[in-house]
């Protein structure tokens, strides 16, 4: 029932540099996290529970082994990446640097592909805790069971073949709304093409977005949160109405080289969290 959680093993390791475990869970780029006291989250990710502690000048990750930790958290986490480095290559933009420092214990997260993309095509038009809510009773309704603590439940992301079958009226009734079309048109995709998501990962970023555009309801924002969570492009920028307002509030004659470059998805994190933050916005 645990699919590799390790429930009597923990890892500890020193704080990385730039690493919030609230900026990180916090910020709008997954919705499978919560907190479950101060300093510390759970929740499920590739089919395994996790807890996450950042206590003093050290991260303990409970229900894992060193196996785990290095084979799918390290990368999860992306502790790879010097993120100071990408924040002292924004230069001189005065207003990213500010929100960077703001910011500065966010790292995007390297999630599932296919569990990126069906999150981003419920979160269209949606909040955060309806998002939340949607994802874990469509979970419960077509994912496993993966473990139990203290009374509560985890379960997997369905897969997309699961989906599929259930059918676009089984979805609907997990009150998706408008949305279930589109999520089952996702799912058909990557079941009758279980080469799908592996195609979009061998595209440059344009060619990967106008891929995944071919799904129904996908489109410019959804396809770029997808590809900047779930496959590591963090040349992706995504701009929805927020967004666009930080735009014409700070970049008034037009986004410099930071918000389009190799790193732009990065600069729009920091950007989102420090002005819904500053502005007391939760979405």
């Amino acid at each position: 029932m645990s699919f590799g959680t390790h429930p009597d093993k923990k890892v500890e390791i020193e704080r990385p540099n730039n690493f919030d475990i609230g900026q990180i869970f916090d910020c709008g780029q997954c919705f499978r996290f919560n907190r479950c006291g101060e300093n510390a989250y759970e929740g499920v990710a590739f089919d395994r529970y996790i807890k996450i502690e950042q206590t003093g000048g050290r991260v303990i990750f409970y229900g894992t082994d060193e196996d785990d930790f290095e084979g799918i958290w390290a990368p999860f986490f992306d502790l790879g990446t010097d993120y100071g480095a990408i924040i002292d290559s924004f230069g001189d933009d005065e207003v990213l640097r500010k929100a960077a420092d703001y910011a500065s214990g966010i790292r995007i997260l390297r999630q599932d592909k296919w569990e990126t993309l069906c999150s981003f095509i419920i979160s269209q038009n949606n909040n955060i805790p309806r998002i939340k809510g949607i994802i874990d009773n469509m979970s419960k309704r077509f994912g496993n069971l993966i473990w139990k603590t203290d009374g509560r439940e985890f379960y997997s992301f369905p897969t997309a073949k699961s989906l599929y079958e259930a059918g676009e009226e089984e979805i609907f009734a997990l009150k998706t709304g408008f949305r279930a079309r589109y999520i089952n048109d996702a799912a058909r995709t990557v079941t009758e093409n279980p080469f799908f998501l592996t195609e979009v990962s061998s595209l440059d970023t344009p060619s990967a977005s106008e891929k995944l555009q071919q799904i129904k309801g996908v489109g410019n924002k959804v396809a770029a949160c997808t590809l900047l969570f779930g496959f590591a492009r963090n040349d992706a920028f995504p701009v929805d109405v927020w967004v666009k307002r930080i735009l014409a509030k700070y970049y008034p004659d037009g986004a410099g080289e930071n918000l389009t470059g190799k790193n732009a998805g990065v600069a729009q994190q920091y950007l989102f969290y420090y002005e819904r933050c500053i502005n007391n916005v939760f979405i």
